[in-house]
């Protein structure tokens, strides 16, 4: 048994995405879920529940935390190393913003930063799903 029941759930939720769904929509609904955690916590801390919106803010970084610690640098080299800075400047970022005087702006800029992230996860799933590959300066549209 775990001792940090948060990460035990973590790991569980990671496992049966793992079996059910394919690869790349597990890591979009992860982020998708992630955004839907910081927005909680931004109400909660507007509505004075810092409890409740610091529970919200650890669930958010957990899924953060375990995509940052899922990744193959062997396969993904660059790719996997930017990751892995990105999740994890999301990750303080959300902490040093909880519950201060401007988190509301912050917030809003990190949950903007993790939606692009799971939107770029979306077309790469979407590409991949219809046999294409995308051109290499192409950028998401829309």
């Amino acid at each position: 048994m775990m001792h940090n029941p948060m990460a035990y759930l973590a790991n569980q939720a990671y496992r049966g995405t793992a079996t059910t769904v394919p690869p790349l929509k597990a890591v979009s609904m992860l982020l998708g879920g992630s955004v839907t955690f910081l927005q909680k916590s931004l109400a909660a801390q507007e509505a004075r529940r810092f409890e409740e919106g610091h529970e919200y803010l650890l669930k958010a970084t957990a899924i953060l935390r375990g995509l940052s610690h899922n990744l193959d640098f062997t396969k993904g080299g660059v790719v996997a190393e930017r990751l892995f800075q990105t999740y994890n400047s999301l990750i303080v970022a959300s902490h040093r913003a909880f519950g201060r005087p401007r988190a509301r702006e912050s917030f809003r800029r990190i949950i903007a930063a993790v939606t692009e992230l799971r939107e770029a996860w979306e077309y790469v799933d979407t590409t991949v799903r219809a046999g294409k590959t995308a051109p290499a300066d192409s950028a998401r549209t829309g």
